[in-house]
């Protein structure tokens, strides 16, 4: 078997304590979903797991009667992965959840960086928790908030119940400027389905495209507008609530930058976005892109985080296909103008 079929996917959950992070858990670990997770989280007490559904219990890992297994952080998160893949049966994936304030970015770099890991495991998504109650407030208080939701592949908007559908707009207006890219979810009591939040492929390079058609088509406000193909967020009235004027959304200090252009010349193309990206990359939290090479059959296909770059050949052209090149960064204090200059420069002859 190659090891991509042996990598169970991992996915990192963010958000809030009170944003509904343990409803969902608590579904993961009791429902009865017939799926084994391994659900990892930090403070165990936090949670408050009922003890009757724990079956077994050695020292920091608790066996659900659903098959699922919980176990604690206490310090090192690569030691309590090992110690799961060292159980007997696999599990179909594993969940990190992230205390309220963390940054998500350590935990998915983990996943990205440690070999030992890495040869076992898979980063599939990041999913951001959020109240749609209290994001507002978590904004102004909170840089951790915001990157969170930059950070997110998949946002689910919990607790929609308890606003107005005005200030639901402009939740999700504001999630938006701040992540375009970012598949939205609105649910109460976190009921969202498992199979949106778990097993996404979201950092698998060959499927983040094939899942989902919008990967970057979203980003384009620009274009997207006048002629109707923003898929994104059809309300159930067929309604296209995506015209929202600035003055809707909250004030957000993360922002992104769509880039587009043809053909890339390879000996431009590479240096360049290596240097963005240990120059900038502090200030980069998520990149993404889809680039055509100049005399090359296949995509390019590119995602960052911060410093770290990971770029694949993905399939071959289609007949017919623009072969275009699209990259997409989120983060802060990013000069749109020198990166789209010094983007286009980069275009073969």
């Amino acid at each position: 078997m190659s090891d991509a079929q042996t990598q169970i996917p991992v996915t990192v959950l963010t958000g809030y304590l009170g944003a509904g992070k343990t409803t969902l858990l608590n579904r993961i670990l009791s429902e009865n979903h017939g799926k084994r997770y391994a659900v990892i989280v930090n403070e165990f007490g936090e949670i408050g797991i009922d003890n009757d559904l724990i079956v077994e219990s050695d020292e920091e890992i608790y066996e659900m009667n659903n098959g699922c297994v919980c176990c604690t952080v206490r310090g090192d998160l690569i030691r309590v992965v090992e110690g799961l893949m060292k159980r007997p049966g696999r599990f179909d994936a594993i969940l990190v959840e992230t205390t309220g304030l963390a940054d998500p970015v350590p935990v998915a770099q983990t996943f990205f960086m440690d070999d030992d890991v890495r040869t076992k495991t898979k980063l599939d998504a990041v999913v951001a928790l959020v109240d749609a109650k209290h994001l507002p407030l978590r904004l102004k208080d909170s840089k951790e908030a915001e990157d969170q939701i930059a950070f997110a592949d998949v946002v689910v908007l919990n607790k929609t119940d308890l606003v107005t559908p005005e200030e639901l707009e402009k939740v999700e207006a504001t999630i938006r400027a701040i992540n375009p890219a970012a598949k939205i979810h609105r649910t109460q009591r976190s009921g969202v389905a498992l199979n949106e939040v778990l097993d996404r492929g979201a950092f698998d390079l060959s499927r983040a495209l094939e899942n989902d058609p919008h990967f970057l088509e979203a980003h384009d406000h620009d274009h997207d507008h006048d002629h109707g193909h923003d898929h994104h967020h059809h309300d159930h009235d067929g309604h296209d609530h995506h015209h929202h004027h600035a003055s809707d959304i909250h004030d957000v200090t993360v922002k992104s930058v769509s880039l587009r252009g043809g053909e890339m010349d390879p000996k431009k193309f590479f240096p360049w976005i290596e240097k963005v990206t240990q120059m900038e990359g502090p200030n980069i939290l998520r990149l993404k892109g889809i680039i055509a090479l100049k005399g090359d059959e296949d995509r390019y296909v590119l995602q960052g985080v911060h410093m770290i770059l990971e770029g694949d050949h993905q399939r071959a052209w289609k007949d017919g296909e623009k072969h275009e090149s699209r990259l997409v960064f989120i983060g802060r204090d990013l000069d749109a103008e020198r990166l789209r200059k010094s983007f286009e420069a980069c275009q073969a002859a």
